[in-house]
């Protein structure tokens, strides 16, 4: 049973798409650009002996904005470049209720069950309350890209990084016994 890295896909492997002035996820393979530095901490997360496991809400397939065939064209170019060992997809809406959506931790739960991945080992990386949320409620550490967007979302978050290689930094740290714990109590601290 090796424990995994959990990453959450949009504003923390690729970066958002700016469109009618607001941040959205990339629709298009032509719109799918991963940040700097990705594939090289990865490839760090899997020396550390972990699991790299993509959790995604993609709600534009409900919505219609996104076809499930160009998602999947995108899932498979980021598996070509970037050697994530699996990508775990919620379609859904909030209004569908789903138990896969976060800040449900669904999407956890079952590459847990199918890949024998031991939840209070693991880490969940993202950039929104919804990771950190599903990340506590799963039992994993969770690491927050950037600031909160707003205070009162800020429980259950153990770690905060500037970007995913300052994570993996921690996340190392963290592996090696060296200072840092996950407790829930350290929000705040981080790289």
């Amino acid at each position: 049973m090796r424990p995994a890295a959990f990453l959450d896909r949009d504003g923390v492997l690729n970066r958002l798409v700016v469109a009618e002035e607001r941040a959205r996820s990339p629709r298009t393979l032509k719109e799918f650009e991963l940040l700097p530095d990705v594939a090289r901490a990865v490839e760090t997360l899997h020396r550390a002996d972990l699991l790299v496991v993509v959790v995604t809400n993609q709600p534009d397939v409900a919505r219609g904005l996104l076809s499930a065939a160009e998602l999947e064209r995108m899932h498979e170019w980021l598996r070509r470049v970037v050697a994530v060992d699996a990508i775990y997809v919620c379609p859904h809406d909030d209004r569908d209720e789903c138990l896969c959506r976060k800040p449900r931790p669904g999407l956890l739960l079952a590459a847990s069950q199918e890949w024998g991945i031991p939840l209070a080992g693991s880490y969940l990386v993202g950039d929104s309350w919804k990771d950190m949320e599903a990340g506590r409620r799963a039992g994993c550490c969770t690491i927050l890209l950037g600031a909160a967007r707003s205070p009162e979302k800020t429980l259950g978050i153990d770690l905060v990084a500037r970007d995913l290689a300052r994570a993996t930094e921690l996340i190392t740290r963290v592996q090696r016994g060296v200072a840092l714990q996950c407790t829930g109590s350290l929000r705040g601290r981080g790289l």
